[in-house]
């Protein structure tokens, strides 16, 4: 359950809320993890197995995953 409050001006419409501070930020990290998809969204993609044999060869990667 949320704690948000509602800031109604006087014609009872809300024009505010006030929520708890860990609310705000993972609402404000999820904001910039779209962001950063929205911009990325042309990017050219790698397959994973390619990635993998790829960390293989830098060693970061045990060559027997």
């Amino acid at each position: 359950m949320s704690d948000k409050r509602y800031v109604d001006d006087e014609k009872g419409e809300r024009k505010g809320v006030i929520q708890p501070i860990e609310e705000h930020e993972k609402l404000n990290e999820d904001l910039h993890d779209l962001t950063v998809i929205a911009e990325r969204k042309d990017q050219q993609t790698v397959p994973l197995d390619e990635i993998i044999e790829n960390l293989k060869k830098q060693g970061i990667l045990p060559s027997s995953l």
